[in-house]
């Protein structure tokens, strides 16, 4: 059965837009809220309670109260933690010992997009079966608990405390950050309170970038998905690296003292192949966008790479499938499962940090044996409805890109989960070949949208 309103990482559209308005906000609520009332085995009088947490986002007032309103009517507590990373929604909820948590964010996107995430009482995505259920009872009239069954609401004043203390548990007790200056890149989101306070605390020297955000700001110029300012600010600084999350702070992406950009393959490679050193990792989850060079790499290392769909949701499936503990994404989403249930940029960032104390490398040093294949994204907006693996023109382009590769590189192309874009993909050993293809599969894409 297929989802009408669930994608890969929950719903998500343009605000004010279906279905990112009030009164569809407020419906999911109440059926996520149903659903949870006819799971529990509660005792009598008792009621579930859920945790409610949101970015920075101007629109993240509206969509939480409508989000109150409806977990209320369906005789759940809500608790409100207000701006919090992603990943400590997650935490709080399995911390509190609640039976679900909620996160009011567009992670990456701009500022007038957002989206409701849920997870479950482990702090996982929710099964598949539960998102079901809540589609089921969204096309049911919204009903309302009699007063006396009514959910009630209170705010969690010490979240940022309990998952600052949460974060700095997954560093070596052994080790700090004394001596290190360090950029840390909030985007202007979730964890502009949370992210600099972790590495201040762990004995850094902390120069703050996108921390002050304004509800219209998020992501823009500033964190994981631009750090360009990241970048300037390391050079301008002197700082010993930098650390870009983005919106809703379970992305990241690093810079080294000499400016040098590295990316979720490549800091996911410091952390295994520092695991490797201590105690035998049996493989990493990467997905169809990890780079070929990445795979080479830790296959010198004994390392096996399994290639899951694109998405964070479906790495930890594979995790989980095959019993590993590493896994993530090229664009910065990195998950260590012996450290937390979901991807979090800050405790990625601590571990590849505590792989470079422990040996005493730079950034640099410890990617030396990677070398990662030139690789050309390019995203073509997608018109509603179109079968674009039918099109003749396009699957021609892919062949003939695959020729000329000859075996030394590979092809992909792929609908975004998030958004109405068909993202081409290029990747081989000589940038300007792999240029030339990505740009020849373009043209073929955009004759037949019409362009």
């Amino acid at each position: 059965m297929g989802r009408k309103y669930f994608g890969t990482d929950g719903v998500r559209g343009r605000v004010g837009q279906m279905p990112i308005t009030p009164d569809f906000i407020m419906r999911l609520g109440f059926a996520a809220g149903a659903a949870l009332v006819a799971r529990e085995g509660l005792r009598a009088g008792e009621r579930p309670a859920v945790l409610i947490g949101k970015d920075t986002r101007i629109s993240g007032y509206m969509l939480e109260a409508a989000l109150e309103a409806g977990f209320s009517a369906a005789g759940v507590d809500v608790m409100l933690c207000g701006p919090m990373p992603t990943p400590a929604v997650a935490y709080l909820t399995r911390a509190l010992r609640l039976q679900a948590g909620v996160v009011i964010s567009a992670s990456h996107n701009p500022f007038d997009d957002n989206g409701i995430k849920f997870f479950s009482a482990q702090g996982t995505k929710l099964p598949d079966i539960v998102e079901l259920d809540i589609e089921a009872r969204l096309e049911q009239p919204m009903a309302c608990m009699e007063s006396a069954k009514l959910g009630k609401a209170r705010r969690v004043d010490d979240a940022a405390g309990r998952y600052i203390e949460f974060c700095k548990s997954t560093f070596p007790n052994d080790l700090d950050l004394r001596g290190l200056k360090i950029v840390v890149d909030s985007a202007h989101g979730a964890a502009y309170h949370v992210a600099p306070n972790v590495f201040h605390e762990l004995g850094a020297e902390i120069v703050g970038v996108g921390g002050t955000p304004n509800g219209l700001n998020i992501n823009k110029d500033v964190g994981a998905t631009a750090p360009a300012t990241l970048r300037r600010t390391v050079l301008e600084t002197g700082a010993d690296c930098g650390i870009a999350l983005d919106g809703d702070g379970d992305r990241l992406v690093m810079v080294d003292a000499a400016g040098t950009l590295y990316d979720g393959d490549q800091l996911l490679y410091v952390i295994a192949r520092h695991r490797a050193q201590n105690q035998p990792v049996s493989g990493v989850a990467g997905t169809l966008m990890s780079n070929l060079g990445f795979e080479h790499a830790m296959a010198r290392l004994g390392i096996a790479v399994g290639r899951a769909k694109v998405g964070d949701r479906y790495v930890l499936e594979m995790m989980k499938e095959k019993g590993w503990l590493l896994g993530g994404e090229n664009s910065g989403h990195i998950i260590c499962l012996d450290r937390h249930t979901t991807g979090d940029g800050i405790i990625a960032a601590l571990q590849v940090l505590a792989a470079l104390r422990a040996t005493g490398e730079t950034l640099a040093e410890a990617c030396a044996d990677l070398t990662l294949y030139p690789q050309k994204l390019i995203n073509v907006r997608m018109p509603a409805g179109f079968d674009w693996a039918a099109d003749e023109g396009i699957r021609t382009a892919v062949k003939a890109a695959e020729a000329t590769l000859d075996g030394g590189g590979r092809v992909l192309l792929r609908p975004s989960g998030t958004e109405p874009l068909l993202r081409v993909m290029v990747e081989g050993r000589d940038a300007s070949v792999v240029l030339a293809q990505a740009e020849a599969i373009v043209g073929a894409v955009r004759r037949a949208f019409g362009e």
